[in-house]
């Protein structure tokens, strides 16, 4: 990515700031609740985020095997962890779940739109849950947490004190095809905003939100994009954690274990943001 694309998402992430006193709209997405990735040792993955500072939450388990494991972010946000279990599954990326507090009437709404998502159910940790294909055939979740459920119980748990973020921001995308992207992601309810080679979202509902498409390129990859208060902190705190770091003005990039990019972004001023590439 270019220095100026990043100085793009940066002054995205901090001039649209959440605007207080007015009720938002219903049905709609009110934030990210988690971003899946399916790895080639789970174990090692898990000890990556540790390095992060976020801390496994709980798992999912049959019999011996682990087959999920919740890291969590915030209270609201977390990253999925799936083992490999066929060769012939892909690493990587997996799926977004989006947050919505009026499921039901999502589902009816995106349904209307045409865009045939699945039937409201509960989730095996306790949650509603629907999801739907993008235009690529990657699959997008939607959920709403309920009381009772595994991560509504775990609140105010496990919310390391050394996180390297407190937020996931949102992510950068590869698309094939940006006009059928934008049109799918304008029926979610998504604000898309036409860059020329890139869609920038955001939602009405989460205005603290980013998610970014780009055209796909033979190497391209999804990243995860999680906003710091000092990038050269954050830099400092994960070189002595033993991780690789590359650190570009107020951006610094980390790469899990499967290669995996992972993108801290300096959000805490605007002077900050216009030094950002120079």
């Amino acid at each position: 990515m270019t220095k100026t694309y990043w100085i793009l998402i940066l002054s995205a992430a901090i001039c649209c700031a959440p605007v207080h006193g007015q009720p938002p709209p219903t049905p709609g997405i009110t934030g990210i609740a988690h971003v899946a990735y399916r790895v080639s040792d789970i174990d090692k993955e898990v000890n990556f985020l540790g390095k992060l500072g976020f801390e496994e939450a709980f798992a999912s388990t049959s019999g011996a095997k682990t087959m999920e494991v919740f890291v969590k972010v915030n209270d609201s946000q977390f990253i999925e962890v799936y083992p490999q279990t066929d060769p012939k599954q892909p690493l990587g990326w997996m799926h977004v779940c989006y947050e919505s507090d009026a499921l039901d009437a999502l589902d009816s709404a995106y349904a209307a739109n045409g865009l045939n998502p699945a039937k409201v159910a509960k989730g095996s940790a306790g949650n509603l849950i629907f999801s739907l294909k993008d235009p690529d055939g990657r699959v997008t979740e939607f959920t709403q947490y309920m009381p009772g459920s595994r991560h509504m119980l775990d609140k105010g748990q496990h919310l390391g004190e050394n996180r390297i973020s407190e937020d996931l921001l949102g992510f950068d995308l590869p698309v094939a095809d940006l006009a059928a992207s934008k049109q799918f992601y304008t029926k979610l309810g998504f604000d898309v905003e036409d860059e020329g080679g890139s869609l920038h979202l955001t939602a009405p509902q989460a205005p603290e939100l980013r998610v970014v498409l780009h055209t796909a390129t033979p190497h391209s990859q999804p990243q995860m994009l999680l906003p710091v208060p000092d990038a050269r902190k954050a830099a400092d705190q994960l070189h002595r954690m033993g991780l690789k770091v590359s650190r570009q003005n107020k951006l610094v990039f980390v790469n899990d274990p499967d290669g995996n990019s992972f993108v801290l972004l300096e959000t805490g001023s605007a002077e900050g943001m216009a030094r950002a590439g120079h």
